[in-house]
């Protein structure tokens, strides 16, 4: 198989943002879907995926179709709403100080 990671994707869990950065988070992701949610759109994904899995699809496809479901169920985390590692600290020193 070839390479399968790729750059994050964010999405929004229940009380935190995750990552997923390769096929096979998107396998596990698909898994814990909602069967009442499954349709059209996850069915094109899901062989999407299995498709790129099997070197037939491009994985760059793969993932902008996962962020484009994602999007359109409401869960894409944009990397701007996360809060940065600086803006968090502050002015404080960690470690020695």
């Amino acid at each position: 198989m070839a390479e399968t990671r790729f750059d994050p994707v964010l999405l929004h869990r229940q009380h935190f943002i995750a990552e997923i950065t390769c096929l096979d988070e998107i396998f596990d992701f698909l898994d814990e879907w909602p069967e009442d949610k499954r349709g059209l759109a996850y069915d094109t994904l899901l062989k999407a995926c299995r498709d790129t899995a099997g070197g037939r699809f491009p994985l760059s496809a793969a993932r902008e179709n996962f962020r484009r479901f994602l999007k359109m169920s409401g869960v894409l985390a944009k990397v701007e709403a996360a809060p940065k590692f600086e803006q968090l600290m502050g002015d404080r020193n960690i470690g020695n100080a």
